[in-house]
């Protein structure tokens, strides 16, 4: 991820644009560059509103409402069709924790409440908020900016390897020869003004071989991004790169230039095969690519190009501006009761899950009420351990919802409309769908979801003595990239909260680089990435000294996504030729909802696999066309009419 000094170019160029009045948003919900390509829509916009996307009216008001999975997107669609007054909304949670892949450990050692240790984030660790240069992350024009400002969220940007947010990088490539060296070293990347590429020759062109695409796309693009020409662009984009793996982009022919003769053509990258292997490893932005060469070429670049890696922040929680914890309702308690009376995990409104625990327990200003107080007064709103395991579609229009209770068959209920946010497989291995028309549920759309591709990933985090970060004589970085089997890893402190323990995220590994540790159980996984990492820093001969002393690796904690039962893969993705399954899903709200009373919301419908925004929007296109089947009325003078469609 080394190549990432030059990742946050689009936030800095949108910047520019704006300063010359120059940033387009030509139509009037349009969104702003940089933000996800497909829909250019100002989703903050209509959701920031008093009232939120609109108000329900009289009976509509009991339009009955099953969410399937409280992850991010379940509680997003909850909290905000409760605050467009819909009353029957119930929440069907599978786990016995909320949050889903915000996979914030707090208790990492037992120690409850308590702050020793520093959290680990074993799924979604950084966060781009879309905003531009040198304006406050909390500004951006994004849901997930939106979101962190409402609930009262403290960050500080993400120590990403290459940054200035991080000391130093090291470099461990080709066993420490990647200059053709005798001698092994670990190369070592210091960057304070941003600015410096990496070090050696070797690094320097791949480096400068991505800036010069970055530039050349982000250049054009930020220019008519939020315009009426803004559609046709990207559609000659996705023409031009949907059929393309990203290993065989990275090895295309470069252009020079940009020409409008054919729009969507921005070249590849012109790497050789030695150029390409480093770039497997040290990528472009977020983590080594390499375990992302086969998906298709569309992803990396969405990701790079509009703003997914620009300023990426660390989520503290909530805190006051003064660094004090400033924790909401129950924060108290380490469990609550559900509808039911089973217990859940509570809100520690610590970490990337503080977006959830506001979500479920943080008053909803135009109810007076959270949702979670809302349901529990109502009854049967809430559930967890709650696992559904059939969705069946009835003569009267209505989905009945049949579902277990910790393992055990307990029951169904009938709804007006259901909203599923679980990953896509768990529809087709532990959730049947039954009854539905060709017309409500297509063949085209159950292919998508049943053929979806999810990534694997796996990260092993432990605690780091501080003494690590304050040792004068201490030489190894806090920030390694290898292309060993450990990968990535990550040390670093929060600047608020009072953790007298920092955090390394000792290997952060995707797919196939990810599958490669499966065979392992924790604890041998814990030691075997220790002593790889010994092995590398002694064999480097300007480190010479091992990292083990400074790792508690007793209370070291693995997660691999792909054997996780309720999420089998940590990221839906698609590879090349697949682009148009992937819409489809996206668009299928709009086109077919209505008719089947099933909507889709969440990341797992998505193209912009692994972050929480895409998820947030999926939930707020819900609550848009729920509150355009029950005629709502939209607040703010927007209308259908001025929601863009999704192109398939």
């Amino acid at each position: 991820m080394t190549i990432g000094s030059s990742y946050d170019y689009a936030a800095k160029r949108a910047a520019q644009l704006a300063a010359a009045n120059r940033l387009p948003k030509a139509l009037p919900w349009a969104g702003r560059y940089p933000n996800p390509p497909d829909l250019s829509f100002d989703y903050r916009r209509l959701v920031e509103q008093t009232g939120g996307v609109a108000q329900v009216q009289g009976a509509a008001a009991a339009h009955s409402i099953c969410i399937v999975g409280a992850g991010i997107a379940g509680l997003t669609t909850a909290r905000e069709l409760y605050r467009c007054g819909f009353t029957n909304v119930t929440i069907l949670e599978a786990s016995d924790r909320t949050a889903g892949r915000h996979y914030t450990i707090t208790d990492v050692a037992g120690q409850g409440l308590q702050t020793m240790y520093s959290p680990f984030e074993m799924a979604a660790m950084r966060m781009p908020y879309f905003n531009l240069e040198g304006e406050a992350p909390n500004d951006g024009r994004s849901l997930l900016a939106y979101y962190a400002k409402e609930f009262g969220l403290s960050i500080q940007d993400f120590p990403n390897p290459g940054t200035r947010w991080v000391s130093s990088t090291g470099i461990y490539l080709e066993e420490g020869l990647v200059q053709g060296d005798t001698t092994p070293v670990m190369q070592i990347w210091v960057n304070a003004d941003g600015t410096t590429p990496p070090p050696t020759p070797q690094l320097q062109a791949v480096y400068d071989k991505w800036k010069k695409f970055e530039k050349m796309m982000i250049d054009k693009v930020s220019e008519i991004y939020g315009s009426e020409e803004w559609e046709a662009m990207w559609d000659a984009i996705v023409a031009t790169y949907s059929n393309t793996a990203f290993r065989a982009f990275v090895k295309a022919d470069a252009i020079d230039e940009w020409s409008a003769a054919d729009p969507g053509n921005f070249g590849g990258l012109g790497m050789t095969d030695e150029e390409s292997n480093y770039f497997y490893s040290i990528g472009f932005g977020d983590g080594s690519w390499g375990a992302f060469y086969d998906v298709c070429t569309l992803y990396p670049l969405r990701t790079a190009i509009f703003g997914f890696g620009s300023q990426l922040q660390l989520i503290h929680g909530r805190y006051t501006p003064a660094g004090d914890f400033n924790p909401g309702p129950y924060a108290d308690l380490s469990f609550l009761p559900d509808s039911a009376g089973n217990s859940f995990a509570g809100p520690p409104y610590r970490g990337v899950r503080s977006f959830d625990d506001g979500m479920l327990f943080l008053p909803v200003p135009e109810r007076g009420l959270s949702f979670y107080d809302f349901a529990m007064q109502r009854s049967d709103m809430f559930h967890t351990s709650t696992r559904v395991t059939r969705l069946e579609k009835q003569a009267d229009g209505k989905i009945r919802v049949v579902y277990d209770v910790n393992g055990i068959s307990a029951g169904s209920r009938d709804f007006d409309s259901v909203v599923v946010t679980v990953p896509s497989w768990i529809m087709e291995v532990g959730m049947q769908l039954q009854g539905f028309s060709q017309e409500a549920l297509p063949q085209t759309i159950t292919r998508a979801y049943k053929q979806a591709h999810w990534e694997t990933s796996c990260k092993v985090y432990a605690p780091i003595d501080a003494t690590f970060f304050t040792d004068a004589g201490n030489r190894i970085p806090p920030n390694l990239v290898t292309d060993t089997f450990v990968h990535d890893v990550y040390a670093y402190r929060y600047s608020v909260g009072g953790y007298e323990v920092p955090c390394i995220l000792i290997s952060y590994t995707w797919e196939d680089d990810a599958t490669k540790l499966a065979s392992f159980n924790d604890v041998e996984l814990v030691d075997k990435c220790i002593a790889e990492l010994d092995r590398i820093l002694l064999r480097s001969t300007n480190i010479g000294q091992p990292i083990s002393p400074y790792i508690r690796k007793e209370h070291a904690r693995v997660v691999r996504w792909i054997t996780e039962p309720l999420s089998l893969g940590c990221a839906k993705l698609y590879r090349a030729g697949t682009y148009s399954d992937a819409m489809s899903l996206l668009a299928y709200n709009r086109n077919t909802s209505a008719q089947s009373g099933l909507y889709f919301a969440g990341e797992s419908f998505s193209v912009d696999a692994g972050w929480t925004e895409p998820a947030l929007r999926g939930a707020i296109d819900t609550v848009i066309n729920l509150c355009e089947k029950t005629g709502a009325t939209f607040n703010g003078g927007f209308t259908m009419a001025d929601y863009p469609q999704y192109h398939v």
